[in-house]
């Protein structure tokens, strides 16, 4: 086959818009590493807090209700923003958003440790028969809450892209939906720990804030569904025949 000098032009520029369109997204993302830092110390800060009303004797009369209840707060929190960031990039179109999940995540379990090691440590002082006893039913809101970190634990050990690529696309998304079952478990334990003060006005905001992330992706679900069904019955054998058929009367 002979190239012309037209042919070779066209592929030279075309390689070359390939290499200025490669340098352009480079430049556009420069801005993400600066981001992920500013996000990183932002998240690290209700634990910066923490260390400092400690070292400033400023936790209270029950320093361990204290930063209980501070990394168990903290630990919903990401877990809300980390399920509102898939929503958030369908509604805007802001794809980069995806690139935070990850860390937010790992953050989620990070100060649901921080939470579970408070309970372990300095609340029961590790007597496993009474955290035993605690966990087996004795005070559901514990249950479900060591039920929820628990479901945690694999998340974070698969959240590496090692660990996605040596999975499958398919069987980690699979395992990822855990989340949905995290967050709501973490919505009964907030509430039943809550309901014996009768205080139930934070937990129905972070109630209602899940019960709409949930139901947004049971929506897009139901509706992703339907256009399936209603794409394949537009293809199907039948409504070929009738189509081809009234194209033949006409």
């Amino acid at each position: 086959m002979l190239i012309t000098p037209f042919n070779s032009g066209d592929a030279s520029a075309t390689g070359a818009g390939l290499r200025e369109a490669d340098r352009s997204a480079r430049r556009s993302q420069r801005w993400l590493p600066w981001a992920k830092a500013a996000v990183f110390l932002l998240a690290m800060a209700p634990l910066l807090r923490l260390v400092a009303y400690g070292l400033a004797d400023r936790l209270g009369a029950n320093p361990v209700e204290f930063i209980t209840r501070s990394t168990g707060t903290w630990t919903l929190v990401m877990l809300c923003i980390a399920l509102a960031i898939t929503p958030v990039r369908r509604v805007s179109g802001q794809t980069w958003l995806l690139r935070f999940r990850r860390m937010i995540g790992l953050f989620a379990f990070f100060y649901g440790a921080l939470h579970f090691t408070t309970y372990f440590w300095l609340d029961q002082w590790f007597d496993w028969a009474s955290i035993l006893h605690d966990v087996s039913g004795k005070r559901p809101f514990i249950t479900v809450g060591f039920a929820a970190f628990v479901l945690m634990v694999p998340l974070a050990l698969t959240s590496p892209h090692a660990m996605m690529r040596r999975m499958g696309g398919k069987r980690w998304q699979r395992l990822h939906r855990l989340i949905y079952a995290i967050a709501v478990l973490a919505i009964l334990h907030y509430w039943w720990m809550k309901a014996g003060k009768n205080d139930l006005a934070q937990p129905a905001i972070y109630a209602i804030v899940v019960a709409s992330l949930l139901g947004a992706r049971v929506i897009w679900a139901l509706r992703r569904q339907r256009g399936q069904a209603l794409s394949g019955s537009s293809r199907s054998p039948a409504n070929s025949d009738s189509t081809v058929s009234r194209s033949r009367t006409r």
